[in-house]
């Protein structure tokens, strides 16, 4: 039997029991995104179609931020979302570039503020055009996107818009807040991501749904989709930055460690460590830059007290929240990809 944690009043868990075959899914996980191939052909195009600006400074930052190699995950979730709810036409696909361009957005203002260096296997935007052109073109994709959504019609769609830019801003002050603070606890932890990450991952499938016409509960259902898809994906985010090979991550190994920030596997080490491998890993928190001798010895903390196990077991667990989600939802193809991109979240390695 595997476990599941189910949600509790005041972010509490309890374990469940689940029987093994529901974890009989990893030849349907591998090549799962050639699945999708038709689909992000066409959101590269409509990703390169909106953006656009008249000030040539301002496209070639875009355009490097956009097309990095990312996931587009987002967008694909708004197609599958609007797919799944019965609309597969233009709009859906023009749809999808808002979540998309909020993300990019995010991710060149986040290095900036986390001086992250690298970004998907290259330069941050900031360490090549610096700062102030990097912000401002940050801002242009925002207002972009607040643009694009709001031509639909649907002042729904808008508004899912919004509140996803002002959670996932509030997530980035609470990080910034919390950063090498040792008494980090998990239901902080998991409030950051429900708004740093989550919160748009939610919107790119409650958008899509909206779009479509959907009912109550079935926008109600890819939300919540979309909710526990993201809390995954960060958490295996956080695992990846300690177990990934660092050429395929696009990114330094240990790079949230060398920020100061306390991700659930080292909420974890602090509360099973001893006093004195505590003591030392907050120091190595707090001085920063950890040497490579350092960052192997966190390593091995992580995996000696459970901090990289419990974190993918949760992670885990939320895929699993995620596929009941769209039990409501008649047999079809879409509904059968959905549920395999969630397992491709939990496996991907990169």
């Amino acid at each position: 039997m595997l476990f599941l944690y189910s949600r509790l009043e005041m972010g509490v868990f309890q374990v469940e029991t689940f029987p093994e075959k529901v974890y009989d899914h990893r030849s349907k996980v591998k090549g799962i995104l050639d699945s999708f191939k038709p689909d992000f052909e066409k959101i590269e195009q409509v990703l390169s179609r909106h953006f656009a600006s008249h000030i040539p400074l301002v496209n070639e930052i875009s355009q490097y931020i956009l097309f990095a190699e990312g996931k587009r995950l987002r967008p694909l979730l708004t197609v599958c979302a609007a797919r799944l709810c019965g609309r597969d036409d233009e709009a859906v696909f023009d749809l999808s570039a808002v979540p998309e361009y909020l993300h990019a957005a995010s991710l060149s203002h986040d290095d900036i503020v986390d001086g992250g260096v690298m970004r998907r296997g290259r330069s941050s935007a900031y360490k090549i055009w610096g700062n102030k052109a990097t912000v401002l073109v940050g801002d242009f994709l925002y207002a972009r996107a607040i643009e694009l959504a709001s031509r639909f019609g649907d002042t729904r769609i808008a508004t899912a818009i919004a509140e996803a830019v002002a959670l996932m801003s509030e997530g980035e002050i609470i990080q910034l807040l919390q950063a090498k603070n040792p008494s980090f606890d998990e239901e902080t932890y998991l409030e950051i991501i429900k708004r740093k990450t989550a919160s748009l991952i939610s919107a790119s499938c409650k958008i899509g749904a909206l779009l479509a016409g959907a009912g109550k509960s079935e926008v109600q259902a890819l939300s919540d989709y979309g909710l526990y898809l993201g809390q995954a994906f960060q958490m295996i985010d956080d695992i990846l930055d300690y177990t990934a090979d660092a050429s395929e991550l696009g990114k330094a190994i240990g790079t949230d460690l060398a920020e100061g920030k306390i991700t659930l596997p080292l909420v974890v080490a602090i509360k099973k460590a001893s006093a004195k491998e505590k003591e030392r890993l907050l120091q190595v928190l707090r001085d920063g830059n950890p040497s490579e001798k350092e960052l192997v010895w966190v390593k091995d903390l992580l995996f000696s007290t459970g901090g990289l196990d419990y974190t993918r077991s949760r992670a885990k667990a939320l895929v699993i929240l995620a596929r009941e989600g769209l039990e409501i939802f008649a047999p079809l193809e879409t509904k059968d990809l959905l549920n395999d991109l969630a397992w491709f979240v939990l496996e991907r390695r990169k």
